[in-house]
């Protein structure tokens, strides 16, 4: 219980956290003095950890200098040196940058101007973006219409135009090898037969997670799906959109997700460790060959009031700066590859842990009440949330989501900063284990009934 004054502010909930005093490293800190490890980065957002000096500073530079310019009235130094920044961190040809706010604007921006550019080179009829499911790509309803995830999508269903989805490539649950690259295949075939049932004069793009975010618990896709992927998008002009909201800025061992296929898309959207939490931004860097059209066309109908903000521009320049100067990316890898160890460590220590995947400090488990049949644990223990709730108590923040469409399948996101240490990786896992031993001797009644 916190004794907190009413509060005017409501979100997903009733429900009432301590009040923060202040954040360092990959550690916070509430008004009573208690710390916490942020072992999810916030939402999978502070790359770099919290109250980094050398982008504070930056941000007071930019502020005594401008803090907004209207990108119709003036162009900035800080943007136009993000841009050429993030250009050259993109793979070849994506020249173009387009600033957001966060990862819901990059979504529809990216899918507008895939549009756009349809229309701008004679191909009015493509219109349909295909998506997976489960996946996750924002809250605004042109995001929400891709996002293959019930609760979140089923109240709006009336007010959108959902787009077709092809199964996420959940080998694990499908009982395949994924380092067959026939399992690959299998399920990158889909994507295929989709884009033939549809009609491949009417699909415009597909949309994926390099390494699957919330909504599939770090799902990394199995040997040579994306590399077919990208073959199908080629063979029938598709545009591919790679959402790396949460796996870019280094977050999985290289700066994009995409880089561990040598991937090729026309679009990436970026935010969260973009700017690591400092401030709102993200960003859609597209390909030459689409953005030329389109401007040619009388321009690209679409805007925000604050892209390219200078200041969160100048913030997101120091925020990379910070990952080259500090090795993060690589740092990322090698930790990366220390705490996937460690849980799969627990999970011989616990039944009750099926699965453990990710990539760099991308990384999940998943809970299951039968590890052979990996049947998940019964949804009326709200084991994603329960687990959740004592790690909090322990002092460690995680992140969780049901990879079963969003009704079922817990798992938990463990992904520290990009900073985190091999003993702070222990410290992690050290409270992990006392939280999930809590966790176990918690719901062990309720699975003895059900078995």
């Amino acid at each position: 219980m916190v004794a907190h004054p009413h509060s005017h502010l409501f979100y997903q909930s009733r429900r009432r956290k301590p009040m923060l005093d202040e954040a360092r490293g990959i550690y916070m800190w509430d008004i009573d003095g208690k710390r916490y490890i942020d072992g999810s980065s916030g939402a999978m957002v502070c790359n770099i950890g919290h109250s980094n000096e050398n982008v504070l500073a930056a941000m007071r530079l930019q502020m005594e200098k401008a803090t907004f310019g209207y990108r119709l009235h003036f162009e900035t130094e800080a943007s136009e040196r993000l841009a050429t920044k993030t250009a050259a961190l993109m793979p070849d040809g994506l020249n173009r940058i387009f600033f957001v706010s966060g990862g819901s604007e990059a979504v529809e921006s990216a899918i507008k101007l895939a549009r756009q550019y349809a229309v701008a080179t004679g191909q009015g009829g493509r219109w349909k973006v295909i998506s997976r499911a489960p996946s996750y790509h924002g809250a605004t309803l042109g995001a929400l219409a891709l996002t293959g995830y019930a609760p979140l999508t089923a109240p709006f269903e009336p007010m959108m135009r959902e787009m077709p989805k092809v199964p996420a490539p959940r080998a694990y649950l499908d009982g395949l090898d994924p380092d067959d690259p026939a399992t690959g295949h299998h399920y990158a075939d889909m994507l295929e037969r989709a884009i033939l049932e549809e009609g491949p004069e009417t699909v415009l793009a597909f949309i994926v997670e390099p390494i699957g975010g919330a909504s599939t618990g770090a799902l990394v896709p199995p040997a040579g799906y994306m590399e077919r992927v990208q073959e199908i998008c080629r063979r029938y002009d598709v545009l591919l959109i790679l959402d790396e909201v949460m796996t870019g800025a280094g977050r999985t061992g290289r700066f994009l997700a995409g880089e561990h296929w040598e991937s090729e898309p026309d679009i990436v959207v970026l935010s969260k460790g973009f700017a690591a939490g400092y401030v709102p931004l993200g960003a859609m860097a597209a390909h030459d060959r689409l953005v030329e059209p389109v401007l040619d066309a009388g321009g690209f109908q679409h805007g925000y009031t604050y892209a390219g903000n200078p200041l969160a521009c100048a913030a997101g320049l120091a925020v990379i700066e910070e990952i080259e100067r500090q090795g993060l990316v690589e740092n990322a890898e090698r930790t990366g590859r220390t705490l996937k160890a460690r849980l799969e460590d627990l999970m011989q220590r616990y039944p009750i842990i099926g699965d453990v995947r990710g990539l760099g400090l991308l990384t999940a488990f998943e809970f299951v009440s039968d590890r052979r049949t990996m049947a998940p644990l019964p949804r009326q223990l709200a084991a994603f949330d329960r687990f959740v709730t004592i790690a909090y108590d322990n002092g460690l923040i995680v992140y969780s989501r049901r990879s079963r469409n969003g009704v079922e399948g817990d798992h938990i996101l463990v992904c520290p900063p990009l900073i985190v240490s091999e003993p702070q990786i222990e410290e992690i896992v050290e409270l992990l284990d006392r939280s999930l031993r809590q966790f176990n001797d918690e719901i062990q009644p309720a699975l003895t009934q059900t078995s």
